[in-house]
């Protein structure tokens, strides 16, 4: 499959129409096209897991992991670090890859790349875009896990990073 057309390309994502030849079958889908993401889970040295809540929308307020999208031609793992500093004010030491999914294959492009942040301390107040409202808090990682298995959290990087984390 290939796009054969831009129906729309904006700030952070465009529709483009892929046609192709797919098992002897032609097809032909619409697809957003996403640049990716990097979430962060992030350890303070007290074992909490620094959490953002935020609004989203057409969500509300939602409990989640810091992340934001890749910038042109980012590697995720520098994204990973510029994200938990604007929107935590914490530095990380170092990132390490838990996972990367598809949180809606089949219709996105959109890859989320996770990592686990280690050596984090507070750096400096949060450097937010003028659009964001972002409280910053720390939660013991079973709290997160409770909130994911009764539907309190539903972000999908959310649940697939800690559900990566937790075994560790």
């Amino acid at each position: 499959m290939r796009r054969t057309r831009r129906v729309y390309r904006g700030r952070v994502l465009g529709l483009g129409i892929y046609e192709g030849v797919v098992d002897g079958r032609r097809s032909r889908r619409e697809i957003i096209e996403h640049p990716g993401a990097a979430a962060v889970v992030a350890p303070d040295g007290e074992g909490r897991i620094l959490m953002v809540r935020q609004h989203r929308y057409p969500a509300g307020d939602v409990l989640e992991i810091p992340a934001g999208t890749l910038e042109r031609g980012e590697d995720p793992r520098a994204c990973a670090f510029r994200e938990l500093e604007e929107e935590t004010g914490y530095r990380a030491r170092r990132m390490t890859r838990l996972v990367s999914f598809y949180p809606s294959i089949g219709y996105n492009t959109e890859v989320i790349h996770c990592f686990l942040a280690s050596g984090v301390e507070r750096a400096s107040g949060q450097r937010l875009d003028p659009d964001e409202r972002i409280t910053v808090r720390r939660m013991r990682p079973g709290r997160i896990l409770s909130m994911i298995r009764t539907g309190r959290i539903m972000d999908s990087k959310t649940i697939c990073a800690m559900q990566a984390y937790a075994p560790r």
